[in-house]
């Protein structure tokens, strides 16, 4: 009886894996479709190259390596049985979640105010790409910040033990990813906005 629970527990924690992963990979294939067209559309001539990057992206993604580094170590603390350690993590994780989604809002609005619109009668294909990148991963980090919540929640709950903690690595694991796709996308905009200055070309 207990080898049989055990086996129907291994099989449901297999799966809710291997949902998590054909999700991150659905979302790979998804920003490497944008970061596709967004490298073609800049031999367009309507393509801006002379905005100044915002500083608060580069802080945002400061921020986001951050709060990659402290809901790890929250796990870590968690299986270790130190529980008071690991809650404080995860509430700066937390905190540190919202001051990424801060910056991010301020540096899109620096952004904007220089005239790189989404839409509209003045927008252009650079401000199109740029915003379209920023909002799709916005949405995913919304998913990220859900998770965030229920792993506190149940972690007052005291549901993660070192026997059980499929919820908490799941949780954890689509952080880092959205950690990494930050950090993707941030070279990618930061490296294609000087690409020009870098060759000599500007």
């Amino acid at each position: 009886m207990d080898y049989t629970q055990g086996t129907e527990r291994f099989k449901r924690e297999r799966s809710k894996k291997q949902m998590l992963w054909f999700g991150i990979i659905s979302l790979c294939m998804t920003f490497a479709g944008l970061t596709s067209a967004y490298i073609v559309s800049m031999e367009r001539r309507d393509w801006n190259s002379t905005y100044d990057f915002p500083e608060a992206l580069i802080w945002s993604t400061i921020i986001i390596i951050v709060s990659s580094i402290t809901i790890h170590l929250s796990k870590k603390a968690i299986l270790a049985g130190n529980k008071s350690q690991g809650t404080l993590l995860m509430f700066v994780t937390l905190g540190l979640g919202i001051t990424f989604v801060i910056s991010q809002v301020q540096g899109y609005g620096q952004l904007t105010a220089q005239g790189l619109y989404f839409t509209g009668p003045v927008s252009n294909i650079t401000g199109t790409f740029i915003t379209l990148i920023g909002v799709v991963h916005a949405v995913h980090v919304f998913a990220g910040f859900v998770s965030l919540v229920v792993m506190v929640v149940k972690q007052f709950q005291g549901k993660y033990t070192n026997e059980s903690h499929l919820g908490l690595t799941l949780g954890v694991t689509f952080w880092h990813f959205l950690d990494i796709l930050w950090v993707f996308l941030f070279l990618l905009l930061y490296c294609t906005r000087h690409w020009c200055e870098w060759t000599a070309c500007a």
